[in-house]
């Protein structure tokens, strides 16, 4: 998981919203933990390369 976020709003309609909190509930998910993946779903779909941990690039070993 990301070790930094970043807060996204939006706004969506009341019913959807709680048909979606519901469904998650029953699949024991969070809301955003679905969100998270749906988003990545569609970056890799339309392939855009992303880093979620650019941190990690001082921890790779250096080749030789």
């Amino acid at each position: 998981m990301e070790k930094k976020t970043a807060r996204l709003t939006l706004l969506i309609d009341p019913h959807k919203k709680r048909a979606f909190e519901q469904l998650c509930a029953a699949q024991d998910l969070t809301p955003s933990q679905v969100v998270r993946q749906l988003i990545r779903d569609y970056l890799g779909e339309h392939g855009v390369d992303y880093e979620s941990r650019p941190d990690r690039a001082s921890e790779a070993p250096e080749k030789r």
